[in-house]
Formats: structure tokens, sequence, C-alpha cells
């Protein structure tokens, strides 16, 4: 039974990898709409790399045990593992490992809310990318104008990587921080007393971002706060407007009896902000993104999708296709990791024990 199950999955698996080969090669000749996976699923986004279903099917079988269950049909989590594996493997057949790998913080990296401590395993894991000459950015909706706050966040990663440094372990790494999702850049700097070093706009930014006037930036913030404004007041939130220079949100009051927000009043908020600002003049003339942050709702200007672009660029033009975006945030309204979908591959994971193993495999694979 066991023998048949895996079988089969491997032949769904198989059919499925031949409709994405099929839609990629429509990609190609610019006639994607024509596609027979395009015409399945009319939403279906770019593809970098081709996405080894079967054999990524084949591995997780292994590590999952998928086909040997008897009651139990293959989840959603075993669907999302796969597609991991598969993109990971259609990377490294593409060209050998990503030069670029782009972290969200909160959730894939530490827990939510936390800090990137000393002990937490997934630093060694970046430490070995980094010796291979990886380079690493984690972009993160936190939007901070001072170096010290990021190293407070990041201060595991950061003082490890400054160790690896004067150890003469590594030479010249490239760790990048790109923070409110795509306002501002900080460059791995060992002689700084954060050991981060902020980068001008005016070096990194794209073209197109260069556009966005600091009266489209003013006007689309208040409409996002004013939306914000009612949202406290129709849920009945006990909630403060936290205003900054390219983000507005939501946080929890400083009330002693404030609790936490529960989810549906968060996505509530974030789907009716993303309605009134996208619906507003502003709202489709500059990029913006509107995100549930586990405890806050948050509108920055920009997205994940231009934090990454931006560190493509800034790094000589690494393309899509060697690029991989790990991150949590791919399903829930004002899922902003979703946005980098359209620079890069990506990868789906649900906690940071889960970016371990990722990065593990991505080593095996690689090896």
């Amino acid at each position: 039974m066991a023998l048949r199950a895996h079988r089969r999955y491997g032949e769904i698996m198989q059919d499925v990898e031949e409709l994405i080969k099929d839609h990629i090669v429509h990609q190609k000749r610019g006639t994607q709409g024509r596609s027979k996976l395009k015409l399945l699923v009319p939403s279906v986004g770019i593809f970098f790399t081709p996405i080894l279903l079967e054999k990524a099917f084949q591995f997780q079988d292994t590590e999952r045990r998928i086909s040997s269950r008897r009651f139990v049909a293959p989840s959603f989590n075993d669907i999302r593992l796969i597609l991991n594996t598969a993109q990971i493997m259609g990377i490294i057949e593409e060209g050998g490992p990503p030069e670029l790998v782009t972290f969200d913080g909160d959730v894939t990296l530490y827990n939510d809310g936390e800090c990137l401590t000393a002990d937490n395993p997934v630093i060694h894991r970046i430490l070995d990318m980094l010796k291979r000459g990886t380079k690493i950015a984690i972009v993160t909706a936190a939007g901070y104008l001072e170096a010290e706050k990021y190293h407070g966040r990041l201060i595991g990663l950061l003082e490890a990587v400054k160790n690896a440094v004067t150890d003469g372990i590594l030479k010249d790494p490239v760790l990048l921080v790109v923070g409110g999702e795509s306002n501002y850049l900080f460059s791995f700097d060992a002689s700084s007393s954060h050991l981060l070093k902020y980068v001008p706009r005016e070096t990194w930014m794209l073209n197109e971002m260069k556009a966005w006037t600091e009266d489209d930036i003013k006007t689309l913030l208040d409409v996002a706060e004013a939306a914000l404004r009612d949202c406290i007041k129709s849920l009945g939130l006990s909630a403060d407007i936290l205003r900054k220079e390219r983000a507005v949100g939501i946080i929890r009051s400083n009330h002693p009896l404030a609790g936490r927000f529960t989810r549906e009043q968060l996505e509530e908020t974030v789907l009716v902000t993303q309605q009134v600002v996208e619906i507003s003049p502003v709202g489709s003339v500059l990029p913006f993104c509107a995100f549930n942050g586990g405890n806050d709702v948050f509108v920055d200007i920009g997205d994940k999708s231009w934090g990454v672009l931006a560190c493509q660029n800034y790094l000589g033009g690494i393309p899509g296709s060697r690029t991989l975006h790990v991150g949590d945030q791919f399903l829930s309204a004002g899922a902003n990791d979703f946005k980098a979908r359209s620079a890069c591959t990506t990868a789906w994971i649900a906690n940071p024990i889960e970016t371990v193993r990722l990065l593990d495999e991505l080593a095996r694979h690689s090896a």
C-alpha cells in the first residue's frame, strides 16, 4: 500500500512539474498567458527556476513518511515543505547555491518580538554560508534610523560575524540589513560601534524608488493613519498610533488593562486599511505594504519586493534566479514576505527551527 501511494504521489508531482516547465517555456517567449498552468491557475506568478517537485517529494517522503501514512492524507505543511525543497533543488540545478539569501526577522530567524541571541543555532548556518561566499541580507519590517536598534535585535549574529572577521575566518563578508521593508539600508562594518554602517539612500535606491516624492509619502501615510484611527474606534481597540518617517501603525496601548489584539482584529485592521489606501489617489502611484506584525499593524512605504530588488541591484545585479528569500508571512492578511515572490525565489517557513532545517537542507543539496 505504501509503495503504491509513494508511486502515485510521485506521478502527481511529476505531472505538476511538467506543467511548470511548460509555463517557464511560455514565460521565456512572453506567452505565459497561454500556458496550460495559467489556464488552470490564472493567478500563477513568475517562476525563476525549474521546480523539481518529483525529486523533492522523494526527499521529503523519506523525511516525513508521507506515503506510509494510512489515515492522514498529505497535509498543507507536507506540500509547503516539498515546495521549499523543490525550489532549493531548482536553484542549485540552475547554477549552484544561491548568491544571495535574504531573511525575514521575526518568526524566521528568532521568535516573535525576541532578538537574535548568541545561542541561536541559525547563526552557525549563516556563518557557514558567508564562508562559502554567499551574500546575506536581513529584510525586515522593523524601521529604524539608528544602527544601534538593529544591533540590539541582531546582536548574536553581528558579534559572531565580527569575531569571525577578527579571527581571520571571514574576509570581507557581505551582510546587509534592509529596514522598513525597503526604506533603510545598513551594511556590516566591523569597525563601527554597532557593527553596522548606514548606507545613504542615493547610493542604493532604484530609479523607480527615487520617483517617490515626499509629498506623496506624507499623503499616503495620512490616509493610512486616518484608516487606522477608524479601526481603533470601530473595533474598540486599546491601541496607540505610532507615526514614523516612512511608516504608520497601531501598537498596543500601555494602559495596564490593555491586552493583546486578537488575530481577527489585526487582520480586519490590515484589510480595511489596505483597501482604504488602495482606492485613494496616492495608493495607485506609490507602492505600500499593510501587514499584521503579530501584535501590531503597520503600513510601510514600499514592500519587501523593493527591498530585495534594492539588495540585488546594490550587490551588482544579482538575478532573482540566484536569490532566495526565506520568510514566514505568505498566507495571512498582510503577508509581507509574499511580496518578495515577484523579485526572487522564496522558501516558506513556519518558525525559526524550520529555518535551521532549511539551511541544513540547502547545504546538503549543495554538497
